[in-house]
């Protein structure tokens, strides 16, 4: 009997060595190695072929047949945009989060509701099923059509989905899952992503549509081998902590929809809820206009989200000046007090910087740029920005204000939010714009110019 090779698979990058070695050489990450059981190797028939054999048909790419994919509405608007329209028949999504996100709360909501006219089942491996039960209760749930099942063997699992032919089912999680043939313990490598790959293909055959609850590191990210997303068809991520009244569910990858594409909801006695206007819960109600606070829009997805952006410049007492951001990229915010310093004439280098977007949003695009060296003027100064006033735009090296992607879009969502001043890029203003009912639309070119614009 031969022996069983083995392969060692980083677990950031999914980069596999003949041998184990402390650092990744591809992506740099140390002791990230994890032992992955080869299959046999294939013999010389099976490489050379079968005689028999058919082939499948080579055609051209425009004599394939385009057929729109038929969607499953989940009856959750904010979990349906995210994932593109619905629920593709075969297709496998991975939801991951922290403890706590809320994560099996939404998908037991979800099958509740696609219970009534589909047949889906819910597998645990972690919890009883006496305490889904007791949570659906006291969720309000209606679980008269809800199919479950506590089972941890794959090969089970899929003779379960097989015979019954659902249409969707839900495996929570996908750590707990385990193949008798694979010489390591659950949530290993190779059991979590040869498990991945064994619901994929079920999915693929029969058309079901699968998800998969997994787990996250202490970094936040997806635990397991890299590849395990690669087998995936979309990539859902729940943000949020249990002390957190807000929960934002963004798709970081998705083969049919719209990638960062955003649904929030708000976790209530009842389970999750969505916000039907996700731009209220991110501004702030204050009274009076506060210095170092401005109004940006970003865009998310297919649609303009308002953020607020807060800064807090003071003197340093530490010697060293400090740069921490939440929810912004600090390398972003230092590039930009460079900027402010040589185009702007405002030097912060001696002072500490605290910068902050409310709500706990993550914001990753340049389209706050603008706003956000507003908001410093405005805290180092200590007065406010005049109110109703939104500012968007991103502010390149040379110090001009560049446009962003979908500036009309943005725009029209500052009017539908009462905001009457709006400061903008000047390749961003409509050249049609009306400016009427008391909206001013004021488009800058220069960090100079929109510094002369507000006035401080």
């Amino acid at each position: 009997m031969s022996k069983n090779k083995v392969a060692y698979v980083c677990n950031e990058c999914g980069a596999d060595y003949s041998k184990w070695q402390g650092q990744c050489s591809e992506c740099g990450a140390w002791n990230a190695m994890s032992e992955v059981k080869l299959a046999p190797k294939a013999s010389s028939s099976a490489r050379n072929g079968y005689a028999g054999v058919v082939s499948p048909q080579v055609e051209t790419l425009d004599a394939i047949a385009i057929e729109d994919f038929p969607r499953i509405t989940t009856h959750i608007a904010e979990f349906d945009r995210v994932l593109g329209g619905g629920v593709v028949p075969g297709s496998v999504i991975l939801i991951g989060g922290h403890p706590g996100a809320g994560k099996s709360t939404l998908l037991l909501q979800m099958v509740c509701q696609l219970a009534q006219h589909k047949k889906v089942l819910y597998v645990s491996g972690e919890e009883s099923l006496q305490q889904i039960a007791l949570r659906a209760s006291r969720l309000n749930l209606d679980r008269k059509q809800v199919l479950m099942l506590a089972d941890t063997h794959v090969v089970s699992i899929i003779e379960t989905i097989r015979k019954g032919q659902f249409d969707v089912v839900v495996i929570d999680s996908i750590q707990v899952m385990y193949l008798e043939e694979i010489a390591s313990a659950p949530g290993s490598v190779s059991q979590v992503r040869e498990s991945a790959a064994a619901f994929t293909r079920l999915a693929k055959d029969n058309g079901v549509a699968i998800f998969l609850v997994g787990h996250v590191t202490k970094d936040g990210a997806l635990a397991g081998p890299k590849v395990l997303e690669h087998i995936i068809d979309a990539t859902l991520m729940l943000e949020g902590s249990a002390d957190q009244r807000y929960r934002t569910l963004r798709g970081q990858k998705n083969r049919f929809g719209a990638v960062n594409e955003i649904g929030v909801f708000a976790m209530v006695e009842s389970g999750l809820k969505e916000v039907k206007n996700p731009s209220a819960i991110f501004l702030s109600k204050n009274e009076s206009p506060t210095p170092g606070t401005v109004v940006s829009v970003v865009w998310e997805g297919t649609r303009p989200l308002l953020v607020e952006i807060q800064a807090l410049v003071d003197s340093n007492v530490y010697g060293q000046p400090r740069r921490v951001t939440v929810g912004l990229e600090q390398n972003r915010l230092a590039m930009l007090l460079a900027v402010l310093h040589r185009h702007g004439g405002l030097q912060l280098g001696d002072q500490d910087v605290f910068v902050n977007a409310v709500g706990g949003v993550k914001i990753a695009e340049t389209s706050v740029d603008l706003a956000l060296l507003m908001a410093l003027i405005s805290s180092f100064r200590d007065q406010p920005l005049p109110e109703g006033t939104l500012i968007f735009g991103e502010v390149g090296l040379t110090g001009e204000i560049r446009p962003v992607p979908n500036g009309e879009s943005r725009l029209s969502e500052a009017v539908k939010h009462g905001f009457g001043r709006i400061i903008l890029p000047a390749k961003n203003r409509p050249r049609n714009f009306s400016e009427s009912k008391g909206i001013e639309v004021i488009g800058v070119a220069k960090i100079s110019e929109a510094m002369e614009v507000i006035g401080i």
